[in-house]
Formats: C-alpha cells, sequence, structure tokens
C-alpha cells in the first residue's frame, strides 16, 4: 500500500527543524531512521501532511564520553552502536543489545532515538536505558530539557514528548566498579522484536552480594516496566539459587495476555528464565569490573 500524500522536509539545522514542526504543528511528523514512520504511513496508520527529516541535522550522530557519562546523538544507528569501541569497553550490554535488533538493513538505518520516540512495548532499548538509568536531551519551543527514560516512556507508543519537541540525545551514566549489565532476548521469528527481553544492571558490595540493581522487562507488557519484587530480592543475595527464586517474580505487576506468544503462565515462565540469565551473567562481569 501507498502512503497519502505528503511534504517532504529536509531541514539542515535544528532551529529550522523545530521551526517546522513549530509551523506544522500536529500536521507534521518527525523521521529519524524510517523504521517506524515509514511502515505506519504506508499502511495509512499515520497520515501527516508533512513529514521533517532530521537526518541532515548537524550534531545528532555519534558517541562520545564527558564527565562520567556517554553522549549519544537521537540519530546514531543501532549498527554504530554496536560496534563503537567506546560503547563496547564502556557498556557491554547496550552494545549487545544493539546487535540483536531486528536485522542488518534495520540496525544499518533505525536510530537510538527513533525507538525512544516510537515506544514499541517490544523495543529493546527502552529496558536497556532503563536498566543503565539513561536520561534523554529534549529540544523544543522552549529550550532544552532533560528527561529520565523511565519518565519518557508513558505508554504503548506514547511518550512524554510534548508537541513540538524532538528527542536530540541521549545520556547514559557510566557505571561505577564492580556494576555491569547485560541483556537477555528471545526475539520474534519474523520482527525480531522482544517475546520476552530482560536488561539487567547489577552492582555489588565487596564481598560479592547484590548491594542495587535495575532490572527492566519488555515485551510483555504495553510498556517497558522495572522488576521492582525481582530488584527488592536480589539485595544482599550472592548465590545462583537466591538469582533464581527472585527471578521467578519476574512477571509480578505485568498484566499478562494471551497471545501468538503463548499464554499468561507461559510468558511468566519466560520472563523469569530470561531474568536469571540476565542477572547471573551481569553478575559475573560485575565481579571482573
Amino acid at each position: 500500500m501507498y502512503a497519502a500524500s505528503f511534504e517532504y522536509h529536509a531541514p539542515t539545522s535544528l532551529s529550522e527543524a523545530l521551526a517546522l514542526l513549530g509551523k506544522y504543528g500536529d500536521d507534521a511528523k518527525v523521521l529519524a531512521g524510517s523504521q517506524s514512520l515509514i511502515p505506519l504511513m504506508k499502511l495509512r496508520l499515520a497520515q501527516p501532511a508533512h513529514v521533517v527529516d532530521l537526518r541532515k541535522v548537524d550534531g545528532l550522530v555519534g558517541v562520545r564520553e564527558a564527565q562520567g557519562v556517554l553522549q549519544i546523538g537521537a540519530l546514531t544507528t543501532h549498527a554504530a552502536l554496536a560496534k563503537s569501541e567506546v560503547m563496547r569497553a564502556k557498556l557491554p550490554m547496550a552494545a549487545e543489545a544493539a546487535a540483536l535488533i531486528g536485522d542488518a538493513q534495520v540496525r544499518n538505518v533505525g536510530t537510538i532515538g527513533g525507538s525512544l520516540a516510537h515506544a514499541d512495548p517490544a523495543a529493546d532499548w527502552p529496558a536497556v536505558l532503563m536498566a543503565l538509568d539513561a536520561s534523554v536531551v529534549v529540544a523544543g519551543p522552549r529550550g532544552e530539557r532533560t528527561v529520565k527514560v523511565e519518565q519518557l516512556i508513558v505508554g504503548p507508543l506514547t511518550t512524554s514528548l510534548e508537541g513540538g519537541e524532538i528527542l536530540v540525545q541521549v545520556r547514559v551514566p557510566l557505571p561505577p566498579a564492580r556494576t555491569a549489565g547485560a541483556y537477555e532476548k528471545l526475539p520474534n521469528p519474523a520482527s525480531r522484536f522482544a517475546a520476552v527481553g530482560v536488561a539487567a544492571e547489577v552492582s555489588l558490595d565487596g564481598k560479592g552480594a547484590v548491594q542495587w540493581s535495575r532490572i527492566a522487562v519488555t515485551g510483555l507488557g504495553s510498556k517497558v516496566t522495572r522488576a521492582a519484587y525481582v530488584e527488592q530480592a536480589l539485595q544482599g543475595k550472592s548465590d545462583a539459587a537466591a538469582v533464581k527464586a527472585a527471578s521467578a517474580k519476574a512477571a509480578e505487576g505485568i498484566e499478562l495476555r494471551a497471545d501468538l506468544t503463548g499464554s499468561p503462565a507461559y510468558k511468566a515462565q519466560l520472563a523469569a528464565v530470561y531474568t536469571e540469565r540476565a542477572v547471573l551473567r551481569a553478575m559475573a562481569r560485575a565481579r571482573e569490573r
């Protein structure tokens, strides 16, 4: 199916892009990597009169470390992040997750900012970045503001971005010593979205017990969800049996519904298994840091 007619805009600066959004308002949609908006337009589930393509805007691509934070341009592709040396060295969980997204074609054009702004309930980046306590920088008509990823994603395909705003950067604080993460995912065989995906960031004390953890689950509910019950149960624990017991709580608080993936009981079991794998691997990495 073909998209409805629209006017295409290719601004070369952020100020020009913001001006276009201000001019056309709700009639405009932002295009980042094209992997979400274009399919919706071809199905005519989205019919913007104006498409504002950000790909020629300067300053929205790249990864750099500054003052203990990795700053990632919103239009940096999944493939670039998977290959980034600084990402692989500082945030291996994020680099690994990037390599698991879609297929090679999707990774080469899809962007981290586009994924977050689209807020698909089965996307990988929201879970990974939530576990990493990341924030995003948003530019709009009233200037810039910073939003935690946990506050950015508010529902299925819904974010806290306001009208006329553009997500321009992702900021991830670098983990302290004896802290590391891991991402485990069961991909849908067709779309490669997560049937279940679990991102676990774990910090250990001097005796190897869990001081704190941040665990986020994607693919099971209407949006990415923190596994608070698991986080609580892991505190002070260090052995595999305790991790297994804590991971059994992974689906608690998530409304599970039967679909082509399986029954609610099956999904809860998937969540437990993949949480256990992610936590154990994160703990092993943390012991090496």
